[in-house]
């Protein structure tokens, strides 16, 4: 009977882990943006902002960039915060310092992109560009969805 040594078996099995996802390089998501949304340039602005609001805990201008009705899943609830200010009188229940931490050190390397928007961390906060009337002649990049 043939044996292959541990050390061999413990390598092989060692490759079969999944591996962390490897950032990309921010260029490369920005391309992403630009190629399903839109707007890259503005999509990094408004990125910018909303990253120093939540380092900042600055619950007035994070209100700014939501898309209201927001649907926000905090504390084991779903809330419908229906207008800034909502959000602006309950920032420290529904928005966790987990997630306000996450989003002001996520990169841009590491966020996803797909067709609903731009996800950051491991969904806590989705970002997308929201058309601001019917025709759609203009967009912003609003948050749609805050997930602790």
């Amino acid at each position: 009977m043939f044996r292959l040594p541990s050390v061999i078996v413990l390598l092989t099995c060692g490759l079969l882990v999944p591996l962390p996802a490897m950032a990309q390089p921010a260029k490369d998501v920005l391309g992403q943006i630009e190629a399903l949304h839109g707007d890259a340039d503005g999509f990094s602005a408004a990125f910018d902002v909303l990253q120093q609001a939540m380092a900042d805990g600055d619950a007035a201008t994070v209100a700014e960039f939501g898309s209201y009705p927001l649907t926000v899943r905090a504390n084991g609830e779903v809330y419908d915060v229906l207008e800034a200010q909502d959000l602006i009188d309950n920032f420290d229940s529904l928005i966790a310092p987990d997630t306000q931490a996450r989003v002001a050190n996520q990169d841009v390397g590491d966020l996803m992109v797909n067709s609903e928007g731009v996800m950051i961390g491991a969904g806590e906060l989705w970002l997308s560009a929201v058309c601001d009337d019917n025709a759609c002649s203009s967009a912003r990049w609003r948050i749609i969805a805050i997930n602790n």
